[in-house]
């Protein structure tokens, strides 16, 4: 209502207090004399017509009509003021404090820890940047999480003394400590989250160490093996030797690789014995059906022989003198041509070795025994007694001059069908491989 509608209505009562103070009507209970009634004014949504106000006393109990229903305007102006002040300051208290809570909140739809981050860490240290170590971010934590109660201490304090906590609308109370339980719990679930990572990452940390520790152990082992300089590190794939010292039937070596069909070959070897009477055998190739298919020997008291398919050359080689020794044999089935060179030179050539019979194919390569089986049956009065190194085979008929810088240490060519290799070369029974430079131990037996 306006403040003209309740002027007319107080100057309405007041003219009928006037009235009912010259004669009551019978039976009514009269007021007491010398008082007045005036209705204070309603807030605007009020439903009420008006209420009575307690009786306001007047001076001197005798004052012209005016005067009073000035005094009573007077009145009403000023609770008027009183009301409007008390509604002003409760709605700063309650704008203030809505304000606070959206701050700590963040009422703009960020998220309470994104709030948190911009209210308390300023953005640096907090959870959107942490440090690396678990065991600072722990403290950063706990650090900002004391910092933050301290805040909201404050912020207590300050709505206290704006305005009493309980008289807060009930609602208002209910959503602050929502808010407040909700921001402890994301605090909580973060650092459960911060501890997990801290275990997992201690958990990494040892195997990644563990793992470390055991690939370089491993590493210092093979470089320790390395500056050894053990009997099976050689200087380069083929700077090695096979040696063969007693005669028995157990003791020889195998290559791994077979050989395809021939029509040619060329077989090379660097050997060192000394046995007597003869040296035995340095190597025999058989196939199923054919024990004897290749075959060096020399057994007993008998020249040195080169079987081909059970058939038989002698050879004028000479390599008993305990030095080592170039051997090469070349053969070709047309006409069974074959040739014998010891340590660069030719000393022998022949012909009808087994003429126009092809080598037959994967048969089984050994080293120091004659086969009368397929890889077995050794016989010990034909083992090759000595040392042994550079074995290679050909599939054609190698140039005398080839030949000659392959004994001379000029040039290294190994075989394109055998080649003399560590990991091509197997050794049982006792047999040894042993490192060696085949041209420098040469030069010393010169």
């Amino acid at each position: 209502r306006s403040l003209a509608g309740m002027l007319l209505v107080a100057a309405g009562l007041l003219l009928a207090v006037a009235a009912g103070g010259r004669g009551s009507p019978a039976g009514e209970q009269e007021s007491p004399p010398g008082s007045r009634f005036v209705c204070t004014s309603l807030p605007l949504d009020a439903a009420g017509a008006g209420c009575p106000l307690p009786p306001v006393p007047m001076q001197g109990g005798a004052l012209p009509p005016e005067e009073e229903l000035k005094a009573t305007v007077l009145q009403l102006r000023e609770t008027v003021l009183q009301q409007k002040e008390t509604i002003g300051s409760q709605r700063e208290a309650i704008r203030e404090l809505t304000g606070k809570l959206s701050r700590c909140e963040g009422a703009d739809g960020k998220s309470a820890a994104g709030a948190w981050k911009n209210e308390v860490g300023k953005g640096k240290d907090t959870m959107g940047d942490l440090p690396r170590d678990p065991a600072q971010v722990i403290d950063q934590l706990s650090r900002t999480m004391q910092t933050l109660k301290d805040r909201l201490e404050s912020l207590e304090h300050q709505l206290r003394a704006n305005v009493s906590y309980a008289a807060l609308p009930s609602d208002l109370r209910e959503m602050l400590q929502r808010r407040l339980g909700d921001l402890e719990r994301q605090l909580l679930s973060k650092v459960a989250e911060l501890e997990d990572e801290k275990s997992l990452l201690h958990n990494e940390t040892s195997a990644h160490r563990q793992k470390t520790e055991t690939a370089l152990n491993a590493l210092l082992e093979r470089v320790s093996e390395l500056e050894k300089g053990s009997n099976s590190a050689f200087k380069s794939p083929d700077e090695f030797k096979v040696s063969l010292p007693l005669r028995t039937n157990y003791l020889y070596g195998k290559i791994k690789k077979t050989l395809p069909e021939l029509y040619a070959f060329t077989v090379c070897l660097w050997l060192r014995s000394s046995a007597s009477p003869g040296i035995g055998t340095p190597f025999s190739y058989a196939v199923p059906g054919q024990a004897n298919e290749i075959v060096l020997i020399e057994w007993g008291n008998n020249p040195i022989e080169l079987l081909i398919n059970d058939k038989v050359a002698q050879l004028p080689l000479f390599i008993s003198d305990g030095k080592w020794h170039h051997i090469c044999i070349t053969w070709t089935t047309r006409d069974g041509m074959w040739e014998a060179f010891q340590d660069g030179e030719k000393l022998g050539t022949g012909e009808n070795l087994a003429p126009w019979h092809p080598i037959k194919p994967g048969g089984v390569l050994i080293l120091g025994q004659e086969q009368d089986t397929v890889g077995g049956r050794f016989d010990a009065t034909q083992a090759f007694v000595g040392e042994m190194s550079q074995f290679n085979i050909w599939d054609r008929v190698l140039k005398p001059e080839d030949i000659m810088n392959i004994a001379n240490c000029s040039i290294n060519m190994p075989g394109n069908i055998i080649p003399w290799v560590d990991n091509n070369v197997d050794v049982f029974g006792g047999a040894t491989k042993w490192p060696v430079e085949t041209c420098e131990e040469r030069l010393l037996d010169l």
